[in-house]
């Protein structure tokens, strides 16, 4: 279709193509960010970052309790 012929489109037909546009995108947008945090999932769960994540949390705990022992008293 030329540019000029979609403008003379009646505006519910126009209005339709880009609603069914816009729930296709949304569509693919949503599938694919769940593929991506899938397989983002499978290599965290696999590449044993945990340990390292966990000490690195307990030492910040650590610290900010040989800063402020008055968080232990509440």
């Amino acid at each position: 279709m030329e540019r000029h012929e979609q403008i003379n489109q009646p505006r519910v037909k126009i209005f339709i193509n880009n609603f069914i546009g816009g729930l296709a995108w949304a569509l693919g947008a949503t599938v694919g960010l769940a593929l991506i945090i899938a397989i983002l999932t499978l290599i965290l769960k696999n590449a044993s970052l945990v340990p390292f994540i966990g000490s690195f949390v307990a030492d910040i705990v650590k610290f900010v309790i040989t800063k402020n022992p008055n968080l232990l008293s509440r």
